[in-house]
Formats: structure tokens, C-alpha cells, sequence
């Protein structure tokens, strides 16, 4: 029987010290978990240990998030390509060649570049509210962010920053969910307490700014989505008011295969719903990703 218990861990990547979970069977597929903003792997603990059965499960915190290292602005250049290029090497460091990847939020444009480097390597995408289509941007939540790209004053950083506040932070994880009794409020207090680090604010601005070069990337993306056509799985949580479920839709144009389920819930979907998440992982993953 296979050891489905999580390994909490540390490596050193080019100099930064990065937090993943690890388990499962290391023989077995591999299946890279990314979590979004402002969170950690911590996200993915419920859906972990259903994977690690069948599955190779690795699930890093980014640098700037959860356990791992958080240099200031001063030390390391926040974007999403530094961010895919750590994530590569840790990938690396384990000896992973091939796999799965389970994205949402920021984990995917951490997952899309992994994909337009090495398309080779992705043998399955699964998005959980895992934006890559513009019509998949809540205009409401983006607006204030798509002034922040246009111009850094503070004017524009104010409306950017409330995103930091344990207020809105609440508001991600409450927003949609079918029962909001069903969050354990430890969730947003640990992301509020952690994004509240000296100095991580910046960082974390420096993402919001540099956001804007993932929509930049969509058409190349979509490209690559009908050159291979990587199996995907869309589960969304359809009252998610920052990745609407037209995100979810669109996946559908370019690749007419993919599996797309909207499920009652918000943006953090796993909090209230892993039970009936973890199944649909599972039989795609069993469909599409043969051991």
C-alpha cells in the first residue's frame, strides 16, 4: 500500500530556500500542484493526500509565500518568469522530467510558463480557477489592478494594496462559498499574517504590477493549447468573483477536448468542496495520464 503521507520539506534553489510538500510514491506519475495568491501549498492539503495514492504529489509554496523564502524587493525581482524559473529548477533539483500540473490563480502563470518552455514535459493541466483567457477577468476586481499596469502612483497602488488587507483576503475565501462556516477562518488569518511579513507588501505589489505580462502571454499560450492539445480538466468554482466561469468556458476554444466542470462555490473551491474536487482529479487523471 502506498505511504499517502505528506513530507513537509525544504531545498535550496539558486540561493533561496523554498517550502514544498511532498508524497506519494515517487515511481508513480507526478502531479505538481501550484497555489494562487495570497496563499501557500497549504491550499492543496485536503486534495494531497486523495492524489498520493496514485500519483508522485509535489506542491512548493512560492518565494514571497507560505514558508518559503521572502527577500525584499531589494534582493530579488518579483515577476512571474523568476517565479516559473525557481519553480523549474526545484522541479529539477527532484528529478521530475514529466508531469501533471494542478493550477489556480497565481499557480497558473507559474504553470503556463513551465508550458510554453518545455510543452514536452505537461502531461495534464487541471485549473481550478486558473485564469488564461481574458474573458475570464472579473471586471470589477481587474479594474483597479489594470490602472495599477497603466501607471504606479500611489493613487493606483491604494486601490491595489486594499487587496493586502485581512479584510479582502476574508472576502477571497468567503465570496461564493456555498457555506461560509465550512472556511476555517485560520485560512485567511495565517495569508493575511504572512503577506503582512516587513517588506512583503512590496513584493507582493510587484506581482500585481507584473500581472499584467500574463494576459500578454494568453495568445502565445492558446497557441501552444492547440498545437499539443494537453489534456485539461477546468473544475471552477462558478461564483468566483475574480475568475468568472467564463475563464472556464473559454478553454474550450482552443482545446475542444477539455473537461469543464462549474461547481457551487468561489474562488478558494477546495476550502468547501475538495470532497467532490478530488474524484474528478482522479478519474481524469487515470483517463488521460496513463501510469
Amino acid at each position: 500500500m502506498t505511504d499517502t503521507r505528506v513530507r513537509h520539506r525544504y531545498a535550496t534553489v539558486d540561493g533561496r530556500r523554498l517550502f514544498y510538500r511532498e508524497a506519494g510514491d515517487p515511481v508513480k506519475p507526478a502531479v505538481v500542484l501550484l497555489h494562487g495568491f495570497p496563499t501557500s501549498s497549504s491550499m492543496y492539503r485536503d486534495l494531497i493526500p486523495a492524489l498520493a495514492a496514485d500519483h508522485h504529489v509535489i506542491a512548493p509554496d512560492h518565494l514571497g509565500f507560505g514558508l518559503s523564502d521572502a527577500p525584499p524587493v531589494t534582493e530579488f525581482d518579483y515577476t512571474f518568469d523568476a517565479l516559473a524559473d525557481l519553480t523549474a529548477a526545484l522541479l529539477a533539483r527532484l528529478g521530475l522530467t514529466r508531469y501533471a500540473i494542478v493550477v489556480q490563480d497565481y499557480g497558473a502563470p507559474v504553470g503556463w510558463r513551465l508550458l510554453l518552455r518545455d510543452p514536452a514535459a505537461i502531461t495534464a493541466v487541471i485549473t481550478q480557477n486558473g485564469n488564461a483567457y481574458e474573458e475570464g477577468l472579473v471586471p470589477e476586481f481587474w479594474g483597479p489592478v489594470a490602472e495599477y499596469w497603466r501607471e504606479r502612483t500611489p493613487e493606483t497602488e491604494a486601490g491595489v494594496r486594499a487587496a493586502l488587507t485581512e479584510e479582502a483576503i476574508r472576502w477571497q475565501y468567503l465570496t461564493g462559498a456555498p457555506d461560509p462556516e465550512l472556511v476555517d477562518p485560520a485560512t485567511w488569518r495565517r495569508d493575511h499574517a504572512l503577506v503582512s511579513r516587513p517588506g512583503n507588501d512590496l513584493a507582493q505589489l510587484s506581482l500585481f504590477a507584473d500581472y499584467a505580462t500574463n494576459v500578454a502571454l494568453y495568445p502565445r499560450l492558446h497557441e501552444v493549447f492547440r498545437a499539443t492539445r494537453v489534456p485539461l480538466l477546468a473544475v471552477w468554482g462558478e461564483h468566483d468573483e475574480i475568475f468568472g466561469p467564463a475563464g472556464a468556458r473559454a478553454f474550450a476554444t482552443d482545446l475542444p477536448d477539455a473537461e469543464i466542470h462549474l461547481l457551487d462555490g468561489g474562488h478558494f473551491l477546495l476550502e468547501t468542496a475538495a470532497a467532490e474536487v478530488a474524484p474528478l482529479v482522479l478519474r481524469f487523471l487515470a483517463e488521460r495520464v496513463p501510469a
